[in-house]
């Protein structure tokens, strides 16, 4: 029987990759990462309902994403293999996870890590609860069936739900699973988010298929997203052209970024389909 009996709004902020290379790959396919990330106030919204069924449901919130056309077409599945489920099972947890969605899928930011990690993030605050109930009422001899979720299993998940776990600034090695907190920063950036849903796994097979290319700015992963997705070069030349900075993609795409503020007289783009938004870094989340 779960402890809650009423629904529990959480945040789940979108990271930002600003540094990504790519180091070696496993065995199994799985590659190792030097990166750095951040958190941002860009956020989805996720309410927890009781149930004794693990279920998740999708409502894209078209007011903070632009045009119906930007959202309505999202592909997001609400079987087992949406992280949220995965991360309920994680943490032997039931529910019915409503996520209204304001970060895009496929943008590069994490949306769908951050779901999780949000998840997450609940069923460790539940279990240090019941963990406190036992001891205040002495039943703490009785067999616990939970324990507190780590970022290192967070990983297992994908490799940005256990960034997205611990949040705030950090650098990222491994295949994920190695977190190490760095200071603050104060920093603000202009988001570009194309209409493109750039799936993460194909810009992997798009890498090791070019050879294992290091990219620009700081980004091995950006050939290989151009060459998934050439359309992403076009949104990154109008970037480009109304910042007067060059854009820097955001993990596997397809967010292109600048550092804001970036210029008197410079405007804000415009495209059919595209969302624009300013994003500021957070700190650690608790």
């Amino acid at each position: 029987m779960e402890a809650h009996t009423q629904a529990v709004r959480l945040l789940a902020p979108a990271k930002l990759t600003q540094r990504l290379r790519i180091t070696g790959i496993r065995d199994d396919g799985y590659h190792f990462i030097d990166a750095e990330m951040v958190t941002l106030d860009l956020c989805d919204e996720v309410i927890v309902h009781p149930s004794s069924q693990q279920s998740v449901e999708i409502v894209p919130d078209l007011a903070a994403n632009g045009t119906a056309s930007a959202t309505t077409d999202w592909d997001i599945p609400a079987d087992r293999s949406n992280l949220v489920i995965r991360a309920l099972e994680l943490a032997g947890r039931t529910a019915h996870v409503e996520v209204r969605k304001r970060i895009p899928p496929g943008a590069g930011l994490g949306g769908g890590s951050a779901d999780a990690a949000a998840v997450l993030r609940w069923a460790n605050r539940m279990t240090a609860v019941e963990t406190a109930d036992a001891a205040a009422t002495g039943s703490m001899s009785r067999p616990q069936t939970r324990a507190v979720v780590t970022p290192q299993q967070a990983a297992t998940l994908g490799a940005d739900v256990a960034f997205c776990l611990v949040g705030g600034r950090a650098r990222v090695a491994g295949i994920g699973d190695i977190i190490e907190p760095l200071p603050f920063r104060d920093q603000s950036f202009l988001l570009w988010m194309p209409p493109v849903q750039v799936d993460t796994a194909a810009v992997y097979g798009a890498w090791d298929e070019l050879g294992g290319p290091s990219g620009p700015n700081a980004n091995d992963l950006e050939p290989a997203a151009l060459a998934a997705y050439p359309e992403l070069s076009a949104w990154r030349d109008d970037l480009e052209a109304v910042t007067g900075r060059t854009p820097q993609l955001a993990g596997s795409g397809g967010t292109w970024f600048v550092p804001a503020p970036f210029g008197a007289g410079a405007q804000k783009p415009a495209g059919d389909g595209a969302r624009t938004a300013e994003a500021r870094a957070i700190g650690r989340l608790h």
